[in-house]
């Protein structure tokens, strides 16, 4: 693995809170850098602009003495100068630099052919002693040549370059640590709800039903967000802790009766020799519950599906079509007992799922037709979106203490207990509208019933 990827990997194995840190310093590090190396050119640039001016007005006025033959005029302060002949032998020079060879053989060839020659002597960083700046030029005077040499000490630029070195490195380490205080103080702050909302799913993966994370009401950032879904989540899984308690209890509660009487049955069927009659009627029996059990079954089946809300897919309908369909099983036997079963609805399309709708709207009419009497009217009209779905009838109506939880599971009026059923179509019908964003409503009218469903379309 090349270094660059061990690297990289090291990095991601880190906190978040180390890799936000190691960003921003790593990060103003070079913000730093950038700045403090355009200050440093700015102020070196200046400085040199300086520096050469006045070493090229020196050597100006050196050629010009040289040419002239006059006395050589004093530089600036800290200027010094040599005067050479075409074989670099030293003429004149300032007594610093009188027995110094400035120039190189190749710099002297240059300067005897014209060229001016630019160097620097000694360097700002590590330090050295009489560092220099100097231009060499050629002169001819009286058909001689001579090299001008012009030299100024660069030891006032160079301190003052390494003072500027120095409280920039200064500056720029207390500015990195700063930021990288702030940024490490920022992350902590800004990732401590993180930290709160893990602890608190770690409790509720230990065992806590009713937990729910404290999150901000006065913000709205990432985090906050975050803590709203994360408890929208909670949320979601105490319903389908509450719906699998749910079915479990009513799986246990409604199955017990059914499997005792068969066991019943059975018990009393072997205790002793039956007749071939004894034993169809018990067989019979036996069927009666296991019919009951499937249905049963099926149903809470059914509603726990209905609950997850995962299983609704709507597709466009036609609605009079659709309640044809759906009432076309009950006219037989309402035929029988002297009935009619009346259909009223807008010619509308509407977008339903109905394989959850039909069978809603046949428990109701199932309803009508065991508990009422008269014409049983299904009407539907569909108006802005919602579609208002009743099933009426004549009959004596719902006893006025059932209405208040006749959509609750396993709930029977006491005139209904005698026929049969398991309490759950009423249930399996408010489930149905909640899935299609709705609500079911019972009421009694004059005479008979009706229950409506108002749903989304």
């Amino acid at each position: 693995m090349r270094r660059a990827d061990r690297l990289w990997a090291w990095f991601r194995r880190l906190p978040v809170v180390a890799r936000l840190v190691l960003a921003v310093a790593l990060t103003m590090s070079l913000v730093l850098a950038g700045a403090a190396g355009l200050v440093y050119w700015r102020v070196q640039t200046a400085l040199d602009q300086q520096l050469d001016d006045d070493l090229t007005t020196y050597r100006h006025s050196l050629d010009q003495a040289v040419r002239t033959g006059s006395p050589l005029p004093p530089g600036p302060g800290g200027s010094l100068h040599q005067v050479l002949d075409g074989h670099g032998r030293i003429l004149g020079a300032s007594d610093a630099i009188r027995h110094q060879q400035l120039l190189t053989v190749a710099e002297l060839s240059a300067a005897a052919r014209g060229d001016t020659v630019r160097r620097e002597v000694g360097s700002l960083l590590p330090i050295t002693p009489g560092t220099l700046r100097f231009q060499a030029k050629r002169v001819t005077t009286g058909g001689q040549v001579r090299i001008v040499v012009a030299a100024v000490r660069r030891g006032h630029r160079d301190e003052a370059l390494r003072e500027l070195l120095a409280q920039l490195a200064f500056a720029s380490g207390l500015t990195l640590i700063a930021a990288s205080y702030v940024g490490y103080r920022t992350a902590r702050a800004a990732l401590r709800p993180v930290e709160r909302y893990r602890r608190g799913a770690a409790t509720f993966a230990d065992g806590a039903q009713d937990l729910r994370l404290d999150v901000p009401t006065d913000r709205d950032d990432e985090i906050t967000r975050l803590g709203h879904t994360l408890n929208h989540m909670l949320d979601q899984l105490a319903a389908a802790s509450a719906r699998e308690h749910q079915f479990i209890a009513d799986a246990s509660h409604e199955l017990r009766t059914p499997l005792t009487l068969m066991r019943a049955e059975l018990d009393v069927a072997l205790h002793r020799p039956r007749t071939a009659e004894e034993l169809t009627e018990t067989l019979r029996s036996v069927d009666t519950e296991v019919s009951r059990l499937v249905t049963l079954a099926n149903t809470l089946l059914d509603l726990e599906q209905l609950a997850s809300g995962e299983h609704i897919q709507r597709t466009p309908v036609e609605l009079a079509r659709f309640l044809a369909d759906a009432s076309a099983p009950y006219r037989t036997a309402a035929e029988r007992d002297g009935r009619t079963i009346k259909v009223v609805c807008d010619p509308a399309t509407v977008d339903v799922d109905p394989r959850w709708l039909e069978p809603a709207v046949g428990t109701l009419l199932d309803n009508a037709l065991r508990h009422g009497t008269g014409t049983i009217l299904l009407r539907a009209v569909s108006r802005g979106g919602r579609l208002r779905l009743s099933v009426s009838d004549e009959g004596p109506g719902f006893p006025p203490d059932f209405l208040t939880h006749a959509f609750d599971r396993f709930t029977r009026a006491e005139s209904s207990r005698t026929t049969p059923g398991t309490g759950l179509g009423l249930a399996l019908v408010a489930a149905v509208a909640a899935s299609h964003e709705g609500t079911a409503r019972a009421e009694n009218t004059s005479p008979g019933a009706v229950v409506t469903l108002d749903i989304t379309c």
